[in-house]
């Protein structure tokens, strides 16, 4: 991110700032579909035609917050799977930086992978960010096909499945077999679908504590996927 040069662009992005962190806060207290733009105006002592010029409504600063949330997690992703070496090392480093982004976060994890805001529709502004954990998850599963590290299994795969693969194998991971890209892509909705089961309390009374039933879920999914020990 560039650091603003003038006094004028510092101050704005200090503002800025100013106004997505108190948004954040209504998040944590009040939820996403209750932002308002009023009440943050109020706690920061500002008019609202003021704060209309950072964020003309309550839809651009929920993209904002979506676009941030999701740079962040990634950013803790991609720096996971980048201080391992080996594939399996890096699938494990990446499931536990979504679970430790996720229970750091867990409001703004809620806004990106919980139920949607009423009303709001997702620019595609959000596309890229949103794509770079599944695209960190595909390029383990690649690098270790790549690598001799991945056992595919011979198992069918539909007609129309094998279709949405090979299309999303050409854009993440090419040349990576059907079956690899659906094993992979169901680990990591397997791995969202734990996380959000301990963050939202589904685990309560049952695998709670969650962290070993998550490291042997991440585990499991690893064998699944086909990653070597």
């Amino acid at each position: 991110m560039s650091v603003p040069r003038t006094a004028r662009a510092r101050a704005r992005a200090e503002i800025t700032r100013e106004i997505t962190d108190a948004a954040r806060r209504q998040l944590a207290e009040s939820g996403a579909p209750a932002l308002s733009l009023r009440a943050i105006a109020r706690e920061l002592g500002m008019v609202s035609s003021a704060l209309y010029r950072y964020f003309p409504s309550r839809d651009d600063l929920l993209t904002t917050l979506i676009i941030e949330a999701y740079d962040s997690i990634a950013d803790a992703v991609e720096n996971a799977v980048a201080a391992a070496d080996a594939p399996r090392a890096q699938w494990r480093g990446m499931s536990h930086a979504v679970r430790d982004w996720a229970r750091a976060h867990p409001h703004e994890y809620a806004l990106v992978y919980g139920s949607p805001v009423p009303g709001y529709r997702a620019p595609e502004s959000t596309i890229g960010p949103a794509s770079r954990v599944p695209v960190a998850a595909l390029g383990i599963v690649n690098r270790a096909w790549k690598s001799g590290s991945l056992t595919v299994p011979d198992s069918p795969v539909d007609p129309v499945l094998a279709a949405q693969s090979a299309g999303i194998a050409e854009q993440v991971a090419p040349g990576l077999p059907e079956v690899a890209v659906v094993r992979g892509v169901m680990a990591w909705t397997q791995l969202y679908g734990t996380v959000t089961f301990e963050l939202f309390g589904q685990l309560d009374n049952s695998m709670d504590p969650a962290g070993p039933f998550f490291a042997y879920s991440i585990e499991a999914m690893a064998d699944f996927v086909g990653l070597t020990r």
